[in-house]
């Protein structure tokens, strides 16, 4: 079985076919990067990264499974989890852009929001993932490769953090 094959079988239960996982159970992979994907199965496997589902996925990985396993991560192409019917309420996007912009988001993540490399994409994630990823940075409950992004969020008030991952889910440059 091929790791397409594989990632269907294994990963789509929570992350879906097509990566862009579901609300409340599992964030979109689809858009992500291979190396930052290398990375955080690399971090699963070895206990560095709490999630009891993905730690006990890849406990037993080779290194070719997750290299595998990020390559077809890597091929995803990147789609909105939003839905696209209303129109953003512009007062928080205008709120969450200040937040961005103000608190060094587009330094790592870029302009566009899209990372790179080991930075994952924000633009068009799950609102409600990237609240509770926020809140976790900023609590010092998660880390990351430096502590730049607990530094970042420490000063964020909760409505702050709501405000900015109602930004990042919605950012434009998803379509």
């Amino acid at each position: 079985m091929d790791y397409a094959q594989r990632f269907a079988h294994e990963c789509a239960a929570c992350h879906g076919a097509d990566g862009r996982g579901a609300p409340n159970l599992a964030p979109s992979l689809a858009g992500q990067h291979g190396f930052y994907a290398i990375t955080q199965l690399f971090l699963f496997k070895n206990g560095r990264r709490n999630s009891d589902v993905m730690t006990a996925m890849a406990k037993d990985f080779s290194n070719d499974d997750l290299r595998g396993f990020s390559d077809v991560i890597d091929k995803l192409p990147v789609q909105a989890t939003q839905p696209t019917d209303a129109a953003p309420d512009e007062v928080r996007m205008a709120l969450g852009k200040s937040l961005a912009s103000n608190h060094q988001c587009l330094s790592c993540h870029g302009g566009d929001l899209a990372g790179s490399q080991q930075v994952p994409r924000l633009a068009g994630q799950y609102e409600d993932y990237l609240k509770r990823v926020l809140s976790e940075f900023r609590s010092g409950k998660r880390m990351g490769y430096t502590t730049a992004m607990n530094e970042a969020l420490a000063t964020l008030k909760p409505e702050d953090l709501d405000n900015l991952a109602y930004y990042l889910a919605r950012h434009a440059g998803v379509k």
